[in-house]
């Protein structure tokens, strides 16, 4: 029964412990999703708050969001492996053009949902494009972005077991290794272990995105808090 077969798995200390146990192969996924995302947040978040700043180039994005749901994932890996050989650069590639789509698309939809008249008080007030971008444009549609690397970063963390398939690690070992060895218990515990990991980071986002400040520990007024007492006031 398969459930005996995951309580076998996971009761046996070898797979916890060693370079191919339990938390090591956690570590792996968790730095694969961490390189990843960072590099997605590098091309996506300064690209998508400028085109949505700026509101030309509003096709790239959705040409991107178009496109990044009909990338057959071990597909663009194969073709990667293909072109570069096997290593961490061809599943790095794959993972990061799966996340750049979610953060590109709602950073845009973040900066272009700012009210026009908070954006022209601040011009009123003499800031400068880029200041405005920073200072007011950015925190007002963080919300917004969050959500878009909530996204990525589940994205991720689900697909990265394909590294798996160009002789990588990650939880991904277990889902290949247990079918190579037909362990089907192995299999359902890598299965398990990804999920897992997801929901924990879900709840991570809600814990933090739902906390709300304490009295005491009440922040400054910020620019934008600054233009839209203004804009009320006017």
């Amino acid at each position: 029964m398969i459930f005996t077969q995951i309580w076998a798995f996971l009761s046996n200390p070898v797979n916890w412990s060693g370079p191919e146990g339990i938390p090591v192969r956690l570590l792996e996924h968790l730095g694969y999703t961490a390189i990843v995302i960072l590099i997605a947040l590098a091309i996506a978040l300064p690209l998508g708050a400028i085109i949505g700043h700026t509101r030309r180039g509003a096709w790239l994005v959705i040409g991107v969001a178009n496109a990044s749901r009909a990338l057959p994932t071990l597909g663009l890996l194969t073709l990667m492996v293909l072109l570069l050989g096997l290593g961490f650069l061809p599943a790095v590639i794959v993972l990061v053009i799966l996340a750049i789509p979610p953060i590109l698309t709602a950073t845009y939809a973040g900066i272009r949902g700012v009210s026009p008249t908070v954006v022209d008080a601040a011009r009123g007030m003499g800031m400068p494009e880029w200041q405005i971008l920073l200072t007011v444009e950015l925190p007002i549609a963080m919300p917004i972005v969050l959500g878009g690397l909530r996204s990525a970063i589940l994205q991720v963390v689900a697909t990265a077991t394909v590294a798996a398939y160009i002789a990588l690690g990650g939880l991904g070992r277990f889902l290949l290794d247990g079918l190579a060895l037909r362990d089907y218990g192995q299999m359902a515990v890598g299965a398990i272990l990804v999920a897992a990991l997801a929901i924990a980071i879900d709840l991570l986002f809600l814990a933090f995105g739902t906390r709300k400040p304490k009295p005491a520990q009440k922040a400054p007024e910020t620019t934008t808090q600054l233009i839209l007492t203004r804009e009320k006031e006017s």
